[in-house]
């Protein structure tokens, strides 16, 4: 089985969908079976297990009330681009007989289109708009496990842990912001499963990068509109400046090299970016003004390792700090030790988690990290940015604070 499709061409849905479920027989009731689980399917098996669920009763479902999902749908960015989405994909989801379901980030699904049978067959599994399907609510699932794994899943028929979902398949896609890297949701294919086709995995992959590259013009166009709304602004103060949006992306620069994004501004807190030295944003109505009268600051970072780690930053003003997490004081500390050459994806992906199977989950942390730290961390490779002089202290030598 190649890549995270359930099913090679050819197969026989039928037939294998018997197999599966004598397997899932066999493994939930302490038995053998003649096949073997997926990888990811024994992993999700053995966490659902810990959660206490039970294969032949459903998890509670309890959707929420409709107001509460309108609500959630007007916060997620991808309000935006659900129309496009659903235009990809409903296109051919009546004659196919399958469902679109989109979801957030906590896997509580906000939209849902297709086809009417289908439809009705879905709400008496609880599979509706304002159910949550995380693997510790309803077992092993696309959706669920996309979440859990960071990375496409497909299941099919028996591959699921509660029994009332053998007669389904599903193919889950995350959907990342491209502007931070978060994972916004997830987009999903489910069907009956005697239905499922090679090529769904493929349409649905296509729509989830549709939808992030629709994503990406939306952002380009915001940028813009905060550009020409700032340069009287930026014109009438002099010196050099950045203005930037909310997530610290630049959309316009005056006597500074261009950056693509600092740290997330915040009234009243210091804002570091090298080449300006220590600055205090200034709000504006659609972003945020970042000053300095000064240029070519040496910024110079300290890496506190230890149980509570924090970074340490200071310019040409008192030095203040940030709470790290685990996981961005080691990618600190890999990018310390690999200097001005720096880390690709893929080998930042091996030295987070062992192997270069987790390129996306590594991307998302570095763009977490950049929301806290902004341009002191440079990409492409990703290394410690020019102008910046970081140092570590190791675990056992850190004072706890």
């Amino acid at each position: 089985m190649s890549g995270y499709n359930a099913i090679e061409p050819g197969t026989d849905l039928a037939r294998y969908a018997r197999e599966l479920m004598r397997m899932h027989e066999s493994f939930i009731g302490g038995g053998r079976s003649a096949i073997q689980p997926r990888p990811l399917v024994s992993r999700s098996w053995q966490r659902v297990l810990g959660f206490g669920l039970v294969a032949d009763r459903t998890g509670a479902r309890d959707p929420l009330p409709p107001a509460r999902v309108e609500q959630l749908r007007g916060e997620s960015p991808l309000h935006l681009v659900i129309d496009d989405l659903a235009r990809v994909i409903s296109s051919v989801a009546d004659a196919s007989h399958f469902l679109m379901v989109v979801t957030n980030g906590d896997g509580i699904i906000l939209w849902r289109r297709g086809d009417s049978k289908v439809r009705r067959r879905a709400d008496r599994l609880g599979f509706s708009e304002g159910a949550r399907w995380t693997e510790d609510a309803v077992g092993t699932n696309a959706i669920g496990t996309a979440l859990e794994e960071a990375s496409p899943v497909q299941l099919f028929s028996g591959e699921h842990f509660e029994q009332a979902q053998h007669p389904w398949y599903c193919t889950a896609f995350p959907i990342h912001d491209p502007r931070s890297g978060e994972l916004l949701g997830i987009v999903d294919i489910s069907g009956p499963a005697l239905t499922l086709h090679p090529a769904i995995s493929a349409l649905v992959e296509t729509a989830v990068l549709l939808a992030e590259s629709l994503l990406r013009r939306h952002h380009e166009a915001a940028l813009e509109r905060l550009r020409l709304a700032a340069e009287p602004v930026v014109s009438a103060g002099g010196g050099p400046a950045l203005v930037v949006d909310d997530a610290g992306w630049v959309a316009h620069s005056a006597g500074v090299a261009t950056r693509d994004r600092i740290a997330v501004p915040e009234a009243d807190r210091p804002l570091a970016v090298p080449g300006l030295g220590l600055c205090m944003p200034e709000r504006l109505d659609l972003g945020w003004l970042v000053r300095t009268a000064a240029a070519d600051r040496r910024i110079t970072a300290h890496l506190e390792l230890g149980r509570k780690p924090a970074v340490e930053i200071c310019a040409d003003a008192a030095p203040w700090r940030v709470a790290l997490s685990q996981r961005h004081a080691q990618i600190l500390q890999q990018l310390a030790g690999a200097g001005r050459e720096g880390l690709t994806p893929y080998e930042l992906s091996v030295a987070l988690f062992g192997d270069g199977e987790h390129v996306v989950a590594a991307r998302a942390e570095v763009s977490r990290l950049r929301r806290s730290l902004g341009a002191i961390v440079d990409g492409s490779p990703y290394r410690i940015a020019d102008g910046v002089h970081l140092t570590v202290t190791p675990a056992a030598e850190s004072r706890a604070f």
